[in-house]
């Protein structure tokens, strides 16, 4: 009788990170590696709840992004480090797809930032300009922190996250383009669509200010109900 053929056990990439037994940094930028995954549940999450145009079709940049990266590991077939080889269960390692994915989302931030919201009363507050700034330069922080735990943690070479990080952001400004030029101006029409209306799909591009709209037409319309109410206990 033959011997059982001894399994072999494999990792989910995505989120199975290691890090040096004992090590308080290593431990942190490990948790900080995983930012890539809770910016994709961010997206799903918004796009079940908010469906809007937008930012569905950031996701499918992002997904294209990361089909460029796959396509272009296994054409170049790079390894990672030999001290993590070994471990991988993808051993490719150029260009790095944690950084690749990174720097295409603060590259894209930083455009729509300045592109997309700069309609408003409030535009030119410093306020406004503050937060502005705030926001791009922690895209871009958070990107090159993710980058640094790649390379600490023996995932990537340092080369291999910096032509991530150039691939990212040049696929982020082609895909900008790309929505803002060609896309943006079929929103209307596609919102249209009887499948698009059953899903409930919305164009918010001429909203400067989504969260301050929806607040107050959420107000407004509790008001309204709340008077009905109010006339309909008094009868």
């Amino acid at each position: 009788m033959e011997p059982a053929q001894e399994l072999k056990w494999s990792s989910f990439s995505l989120t199975h990170v290691q890090y040096p037994s004992g090590d308080l940094l290593g431990k942190l930028l490990a948790f900080i590696s995983l930012t890539p995954l809770a910016i994709a549940v961010c997206l799903f999450t918004l796009i079940a709840f908010r469906r809007d145009m937008h930012t569905i079709f950031f996701s499918i940049g992002l997904i294209l992004n990361e089909a460029a990266n796959y396509t272009l590991k296994h054409i170049i077939r790079e390894p990672r480090p030999l001290k993590r080889s070994e471990e991988m269960t993808v051993e490719f390692g150029m260009p790095s797809s944690h950084s690749q994915f990174m720097w295409f989302v603060a590259t894209y931030l930083m455009f729509f930032i300045t592109f997309r919201l700069h309609h408003g009363s409030n535009n030119n507050s410093i306020f406004e300009g503050v937060w502005r700034y705030f926001l791009i330069i922690n895209g871009y922080l958070c990107a090159a922190v993710v980058c640094v735990s790649r390379v600490y943690l023996e995932y990537h070479t340092s080369w291999q996250v910096i032509v991530g990080g150039l691939l990212g952001s040049v696929f982020a400004c082609g895909w900008f383009a790309m929505v803002q030029l060609v896309f943006t101006p079929l929103f209307p029409i596609i919102c249209s669509w009887p499948i698009c209306e059953l899903l409930m799909l919305r164009d918010t591009t001429l909203i400067p200010n989504v969260m301050w709209f929806e607040y107050t037409c959420y107000r407004s319309e509790s008001r309204t109900r709340q008077r009905k109410l109010t006339s309909m206990k008094s009868q």
